[in-house]
């Protein structure tokens, strides 16, 4: 029998599948950004002081799309799989730009653009912003003209959201998973299977992750892992929690992704008002401030983490309750 609604051990397994797969790669991808000279080179606008590879994005990828890969290959579900394959299109995009940046280095403007593109390809693989909901006369349609620029805004701004905040030892892939983990639940109960396993996945990995990349961290995301999880959070979150007709939808995933939210809209105001390009690199972000308020690197990013987790838990009382 064809199944559409994943049972619990699928779930289970694709997130385990992420989380080792993630683990046991992330060593072999170290040694070759290494080899290649992929290394973040200390500042005096970052924290780090020794060369850190930076080429995490690679492990992660793999992690993510080879459990949902072998999950959808070796199960009997039926899902649609057309945004799922424009998710992954983009993230090959992202990746692809990423490890590039991180190698040769590009220009915001440069990355700009073909952080658009990546969202134009899953835009037409159906991953939009279609309709809002209100509690007076349910769903409102949303003709191209609006659909398509509230997409793309969406999708660039949390890409480059968790982008910007990952300026300490696991503090994005922290973030990424219990964005995750609590996107799984909104997805889960509003019936969007798909969404739900590739955002687990997702969560796995980034939990993965965590074992190089926490402080103090012998591997870090590089552009090639920042974007990446920004991508796939930002266009998990159309198909699993922009996709229910909950009045609050367009809260919840706001709600969830706050820190990085408006820690880069903060940042994009600071940077415009003195004259800089909005996505200009500086130390006055949200994790620099507790630095500076005297918390050590671990001690600012766990207070970062449980700002998102209570973030997170305000989102799900919000569902629980429609």
């Amino acid at each position: 029998m064809i199944k559409c609604k994943p049972e619990m051990w699928i779930y289970l397994t694709i997130f385990f599948l992420a989380l080792i797969i993630t683990i046991l790669l992330t060593p072999m991808v170290e040694k070759f950004a290494l080899k290649i000279g992929a290394v973040d080179i200390p500042d005096k606008r970052k924290i780090h002081v020794r060369h850190i590879p930076c080429l995490g994005g690679i492990s992660l990828f793999a992690g993510v799309f080879t459990a949902l890969g072998l999950v959808l290959v070796f199960s009997d579900l039926a899902l649609n799989l057309e945004a799922l394959l424009g998710i992954f299109i983009g993230s090959i995009l992202i990746l692809g730009v990423g490890i590039y940046d991180d190698l040769r280095g590009l220009s915001p403007r440069v990355k700009f653009s073909w952080q658009v593109l990546a969202a134009l390809i899953v835009y037409f693989f159906g991953v939009e912003i279609g309709f809002v909901s209100n509690p007076f006369n349910g769903i409102y349609p949303l003709g191209i003209w609006v659909s398509l620029p509230l997409t793309l805004l969406w999708i660039v701004g949390v890409t480059n959201a968790i982008n910007l905040i990952d300026g300490l030892d696991g503090l994005a892939a922290g973030v990424t998973a219990i964005s995750a983990g609590t996107m799984f639940f909104v997805a889960l109960s509003s019936g969007q299977y798909g969404a739900a396993l590739l955002i687990l996945a997702l969560a796995g990995a980034a939990l993965g992750f965590l074992k190089y990349n926490f402080y103090p961290a012998r591997m870090f995301l590089g552009d090639s892992g920042s974007l990446l999880l920004g991508f796939i959070l930002a266009t998990t979150a159309i198909t699993g929690v922009f996709k229910t007709t909950l009045v609050v939808a367009l809260i919840i995933p706001v709600l969830i992704l706050g820190v990085p939210i408006f820690d880069t809209m903060f940042a994009i105001g600071r940077r415009l008002s003195s004259g800089k390009h909005p996505f200009e690199a500086d130390d006055k972000h949200i994790h620099h401030m507790l630095l500076r308020a005297g918390f050590s690197q671990r001690e600012a990013v766990l207070s970062i983490y449980v700002a998102c987790f209570l973030l997170s838990i305000s989102a799900l009382i919000m569902v629980l309750q429609r």
